[in-house]
């Protein structure tokens, strides 16, 4: 597990709901009426285990439903589990039950909750996330624990990690280039991150010209109040457009607990699932 950093600045507010890690709100109904609502108290750990595997076995059984009903097969979709404002001790029980992509939206509560896992798993071999908005302060904190980043937006954003990543290479901090996939805009909403869609072939480009960053594809949020299938359409051209400059540029991270079938449907390779795997916030101390 890679070593963590410091930031220099004060944290970036929790997003609002619909942001890229934020998931569903407490007590917002689920497609299927499968979002839970877990306890809030502290359980032992074998409740919480098989409270866990229980919303596991749904929300597969969701998305394999998802896949048969777009033609697609289970094996192409991948399931993030956002994991933020929960205990490493969740992540821990969730890798026990064979998840290996976990998300988080906030550095200093990541970088505290990665080094935790490490110590509860020391051999788990887990991929961590960053999908919430990013300073560009945050960058060389950033790039010490996440092994991808979903929410590049800028060319600023993308310089600072660039350099951020070649700094922690030479120094030994991490041990391959960084994982990015540009944050799409589809609303054009202030505050909750992602560059218009005429603005992704450039940002593309420039991720292409450094070798400390691997373009990855694309991710976005369906707009709030808006029509997802229309959202997770438009995203699909877009990044049908990538590929065809960068054929690498496979991944589509799209859809999260109230929206996942329809951005399977529409060719989502990631989902990003919060609250109906984990159920509703518990709120920690980092």
């Amino acid at each position: 597990m890679s070593p963590h950093g410091t930031g220099d600045f004060p944290e970036v507010p929790a997003m609002n709901e619909g942001d890229p890690a934020s998931d569903d709100l407490p007590g917002r109904p689920g497609v299927g009426g499968l979002v839970n609502d877990l306890p809030t108290r502290p359980d032992t750990s074998e409740q919480r285990r098989s409270e866990l595997a229980e919303s596991l076995r749904k929300v597969r059984e969701r998305l394999d439903r998802a896949c048969r009903a777009a033609g697609r097969r289970p094996d192409e979709v991948e399931l993030l589990a956002v994991t933020k404002t929960f205990p490493a001790s969740d992540v821990a029980l969730l890798a026990d039950l064979g998840l290996v992509e976990f998300a988080e939206n906030r550095e200093q509560e990541a970088r505290v909750k990665v080094a935790e896992f490490a110590a509860l798993r020391p051999d788990a071999r887990v991929r961590w996330h960053m999908v919430g908005q990013l300073q560009r302060n945050k960058a060389r904190a950033v790039v010490r624990w996440a092994d991808v980043v979903e929410s590049v937006d800028s060319e600023r954003l993308v310089e600072a990690l660039r350099r951020a990543t070649a700094n922690a290479l030479d120094a030994g901090d991490r041990k391959h280039p960084l994982d990015v996939l540009v944050q799409v805009s589809l609303d054009e909403a202030e505050g909750r991150g992602g560059c218009r869609p005429d603005e992704v072939p450039k940002l593309a480009d420039m991720i292409m010209r450094t070798s400390d960053l691997r373009l990855r594809g694309v991710m976005a949020v369906a707009p709030l109040g808006g029509d997802p299938d229309v959202a997770f359409d438009t995203l699909s051209v877009i990044s049908a457009r990538l590929r065809r400059d960068h054929p690498e540029a496979v991944d589509v991270s799209a859809g999260m607990s109230g929206d996942l079938e329809s951005a399977v449907a529409h060719g989502s390779t990631r989902v990003r699932v919060g609250t109906a795997l984990l159920g509703g916030r518990r709120l920690t101390s980092p």
